[in-house]
């Protein structure tokens, strides 16, 4: 899991997932809302059956599938590193990896003052 630079990563067992899921059912992406519904977990979708919004910022990629979050869950989480895992159990979710007793999450962590100026810039600092 490299975060040089980044805003949002997966753990090896994500990215793993993320894997079989696209290999399965194409391209994907991820939605990370402040809803009522599973606000705290990211939304997993197939690109062709999600719209992104207006309010949706772009954080990333992960497994070459873009990352959006909403904007008001974007100033929240403004500072930090978003993580994205897998756990599992039981799942009530529209997020594609359900059937599979999984869910995706999102840890997060604090940039440091030197990964706050490279996401700022889209640059990695050498």
């Amino acid at each position: 899991m490299s975060d040089s630079g980044a805003r949002v990563v997966c753990t090896p067992k994500a990215a793993s997932l993320i894997r079989e899921l696209k290999e399965e059912l194409g391209p994907l992406l991820f939605h990370q809302s402040g809803g009522c519904c599973e606000g705290t977990a990211p939304m997993c979708f197939r690109q062709s059956d999600f719209r992104v919004g207006p309010g949706d910022i772009l954080l990333g990629t992960i497994e070459g599938c873009p990352f959006y979050i909403g904007s008001g869950t974007h100033r929240y989480f403004a500072n930090c590193l978003l993580i994205i895992d897998v756990t599992g159990g039981a799942v009530d979710s529209f997020s594609l990896e359900a059937p599979r007793s999984v869910r995706f999450v999102t840890r997060s962590r604090l940039l440091g003052q030197a990964q706050e100026a490279t996401a700022a810039t889209g640059r990695a600092h050498g």
